[in-house]
């Protein structure tokens, strides 16, 4: 594990010992089941194909599906590389832009040291958008799934590095009781073998590499033809240009998660559409 990865590993662990304190595992996993029977009748899932129940139970997978690249925009106000990237930070209507420039999903991050991020954005811009939302965290403990559940997220983001094997099975299992899908992020081959090894079925390839912080599209290019197609492939970091999707495209990548690039244009919509290769 990185520094940087230790550093937040460590004083993730200790926000979550403060929110069990506040709120115990027991009473935090009821909310969630609950919220999953609640949401489902289960008279609309018995006896339904795979294929329906994907979109049923996983919509976060099922807004990846289309036959274009799909966008997962990424709703940050800092990062550790990059410090504070938007002061103002109008979260709310940053994750509409998104929507009405035709985003398949969004990214929200709740990391509050690093990223400057809270949990009420995601409950906010889940309550606000009709697109799935994925909570962009450093998960290490189940409590983070079921509260992501509690929040409205549609999935959860699991770090390869910080998780191994076994864990990162323990975790996905618990992530798709809850109809929660889980975005399982590598990038080294080592780490693609362990989250396919766990039955992950979307594995993002981070081009980040966090130990240096340092940005290789290829990383993406070069790690997909490690992982079958019929697991959902996301890029992640670093894509900056239109040439940089078509690249990505062109490798059959089924979707890039943008965050910076898109955070630092003025106008989201505008910015979403140069990247597609479209006129505004």
């Amino acid at each position: 594990m990185t520094d940087i990865l230790k550093k937040i590993a460590e004083k993730t662990a200790e926000r979550i010992e403060e929110k069990k304190r506040e709120l115990p595992l027991a009473q935090v996993r009821a909310e969630a089941e609950a919220l999953f029977y609640k949401s489902h009748d289960h008279k609309d899932i018995i006896g339904r194909p795979e294929s329906q129940l994907s979109s049923i139970l996983f919509p976060f997978e099922n807004a990846l599906k289309g036959e274009e690249i799909s966008f997962i925009c990424e709703v940050k106000k800092a990062s550790p590389s990059k410090g504070i990237i938007d002061e103002e930070f109008p979260y709310l209507k940053i994750a509409a832009e998104y929507e009405e420039a035709g985003a398949a999903a969004i990214s929200v991050l709740t990391e509050p040291y690093w990223f400057l991020g809270k949990d009420r954005y995601l409950t906010e811009i889940s309550k606000e958008v009709g697109i799935p939302v994925l909570r962009k965290d450093f998960t290490i403990d189940p409590y983070q799934i079921y509260e992501a559940k509690v929040l409205g997220a549609s999935a959860v983001l699991l770090i390869c590095a910080l998780l191994d094997t076994d864990r990162l099975k323990e975790y996905l299992n618990i992530a798709h009781g809850l109809g929660l899908s889980a975005l399982v992020e590598a990038h080294r081959e080592e780490e693609v073998d362990s989250a396919l090894s766990a039955g992950a079925r979307i594995i993002g390839v981070n081009n980040r590499d966090l130990k240096t912080f340092e940005v290789d599209l290829s990383a993406s290019i070069r790690l997909r033809s490690k992982i079958p197609e019929n697991i959902l492939f996301i890029s992640e970091s670093g894509i900056k240009t239109a040439a940089d999707i078509a690249l990505l495209k062109a490798s059959k990548v089924n979707g890039v998660l943008i965050g910076e690039t898109l955070m630092r244009g003025s106008n989201k919509k505008e910015e979403l559409f140069r990247l597609r290769g479209e006129a505004l």
